[in-house]
């Protein structure tokens, strides 16, 4: 039985059938000096049993919102609610929340089964119970002969298993994770990333995930809160955030974007045309401009630029190859197009000879619908 399918059996008394909590950030701020503010007005409400992940890069404010919600920051402003409870005066201990640090935050003194143990000591829970509790846990997660063993005496793939069976050993209904994979080697970081979703569909718990990862965040996620400098750029389920983005920031963070600058020259409904720089006039979707002469700048995303060009296509351009890179199952093509020399297309590896090479000059073509027109970039 793999470890995943012990964890849903082990918790499937106290957690399977649970909702998890509910948490709602309510007029949140927070300062660190009194003057600038690191979280800015923030009003969210996380569901019970939703996995939702505060992405963003550093500086824009997610991890300061989970450490107020862990109690270990105090709001400036607002309150911040646990199924309803304002939770702001209440201390972390208190607060019943599971914690998974980057680092594992294990005790390095301390065993295995000692680490586990640590939060039912906190809570009072008898020594019998701990002990089965202890148990049941180390067993989920295939570490049931390690509890004698230090921290140091593991790998990081086994620390990190710990860490969160300490996290659930209690019971939680709301578990925090901040940036708990990011000192994982690349396979082991996807490998865990399947692993802790997993985990939340067989408990039902709550989950607030913080990460800069846009892949962590894709693939784990019921919702993605896109965070910058305070504020939530956008809050959608991960195919929303990458189909739909709402403004430059969210098209440029999430996933690898061609971006284009112009003016829009034309509205018509829900689509516009846009003048580039160079003169080429392309079709887009009207997503954040509003008129004739605004400035704007078009999202395109690599995978949707064909060169099986036809008619029917509602944009269609010249473009110059300038380099090709072979990645397995796509080629990657660099570009000039329209003035932009790091245009860049991906050509699916079907595996069949090459059809395109340096130097050649090419049509290249899309849909208005995968051409987003968006607040322009500085």
């Amino acid at each position: 039985m793999l470890w995943l399918d012990k964890i849903k059996v082990g918790f499937e008394g106290n957690m399977a059938n649970t909702r998890g909590a509910a948490v709602r950030y309510e007029s949140v701020q927070k300062s660190y000096d009194g003057e600038s503010l690191v979280v800015k007005n923030l009003n969210l409400d996380i569901p019970p049993g939703e996995f939702l992940t505060m992405l963003g890069p550093s500086g824009s404010g997610k991890t300061t919102c989970l450490m107020m919600l862990a109690g270990f920051e105090p709001a400036t402003h607002g309150e911040i609610y646990l199924n309803d409870r304002p939770i702001n005066n209440v201390p972390p201990h208190k607060r019943g929340i599971g914690m998974v640090f980057q680092n594992y935050a294990l005790f390095p003194h301390m065993t295995v089964a000692e680490n586990l143990a640590f939060p039912l000591q906190v809570r009072k829970v008898p020594k019998a119970e701990q002990a089965q509790k202890v148990r049941r846990a180390l067993e989920m997660v295939e570490l049931g002969a390690f509890g004698n063993r230090r921290p140091a005496q593991l790998s990081g793939g086994q620390q990190q298993r710990v860490a969160v069976a300490r996290a659930l050993v209690f019971d939680p209904e709301l578990v925090l994770m901040d940036e708990p994979l990011g000192a994982l080697d690349k396979q082991l970081r996807e490998q865990m990333q399947y692993e802790i979703k997993h985990i939340h569909e067989n408990l039902g718990v709550t989950v607030v995930y913080v990460t800069h990862d846009q892949t962590e965040a894709l693939t784990m996620s019921d919702r993605v809160a896109v965070f910058n400098d305070g504020v939530i750029q956008q809050l959608s389920t991960p195919d929303d955030l990458y189909e739909d983005p709402k403004n430059s920031f969210v098209a440029q963070f999430i996933g690898e974007n061609n971006k284009l600058d112009g003016k829009v020259v034309e509205v018509n409904g829900k689509s516009c045309l846009v003048e580039l720089e160079d003169g080429t006039r392309l079709k887009a979707d009207k997503v954040n401009v509003e008129s004739v002469g605004d400035r704007t700048t078009i999202s395109l995303r690599p995978e949707r630029v064909e060169f099986d060009t036809h008619d029917a296509m509602d944009n269609i351009v010249n473009g110059r190859v300038e380099e090709l890179i072979y990645l397995g199952d796509h080629i990657r093509v660099r570009m000039n197009v329209a003035g932009n020399d790091e245009f860049i297309a991906k050509v699916r590896n079907r595996g069949e000879k090459r059809k395109i090479h340096v130097g050649d000059t090419v049509p290249v073509g899309w849909s208005l619908n995968d051409c987003k027109a968006l607040d322009p970039v500085s």
